[in-house]
């Protein structure tokens, strides 16, 4: 809801979606993990999740259990799933389970196709992110999508858009339920890598499954 022309606009349509923001000791932490998994050759194909997952990008992997309740990250998503889930429907969560939660490493020209996750609620921040993502080859374009991650519902009407576009910056977080499909665009003209995380999770059955009545 926001204020503007002497009015409110509503938007009482459409899935709620969270914007937070990671700490940065929390930042630091998952950056040092991340750089400790991938000088480790045998730990990074231990924790190989790519195969599972929708992405053509160069590396995926899942973070570890200890690690996450050590990093404070489990924390962070338990702490602000709550929040998010009860400034939405106003119901409080009992119930939180991480299924997991995996680090996403992409490069020039990777990709992640349009697609949806498992659980009930996801989410994606960012921990490193090229200080340019390069250009479009048609100069006249408004918007440039490079690197960008589109969240997808619905379908473009008057008065109603379809997409939200997300330009990646360290540290910024957002929830969003597990059915909304989402895309992220590949990048050009940088070596530089684009690192996120995610995550999926279930909550109480009975509040998923209320569809908000």
């Amino acid at each position: 809801m926001t204020n503007n022309h002497n009015g409110i606009t509503l938007k009482p349509f459409g899935p709620s979606i969270a914007k937070v923001t990671i700490p940065d000791e929390i930042i630091k932490k998952l950056n040092d993990y991340v750089e400790k998994i991938i000088s480790d050759k045998k730990k990074s194909n231990e924790l190989d999740c790519g195969p599972n997952l929708a992405g053509n990008v160069k590396q995926e992997f899942s973070l570890e259990k200890d690690f996450m309740s050590s990093s404070g990250w489990a924390k962070f998503l338990v702490k602000n799933s709550a929040l998010w889930i009860e400034s939405a429907i106003n119901k409080k969560i009992k119930k939180f389970n991480i299924i997991d939660s995996w680090i996403v490493r992409q490069y020039k020209n990777d990709y992640n196709p349009i697609h949806i996750h498992g659980g009930h609620i996801s989410g994606v921040g960012y921990l490193k992110v090229p200080k340019n993502l390069g250009d479009y080859s048609q100069k006249n374009k408004e918007v440039n999508k490079n690197g960008t991650l589109s969240l997808i519902h619905g379908s473009k009407n008057f008065l109603c858009e379809s997409t939200f576009n997300v330009s990646p910056k360290v540290g910024e977080f957002y929830f969003f339920p597990n059915y909304l499909m989402h895309c992220v665009y590949p990048f050009v003209n940088t070596e530089e890598e684009r690192r996120s995380i995610s995550f999926n999770a279930t909550i109480d059955e009975e509040i998923y499954s209320s569809y908000g009545s």
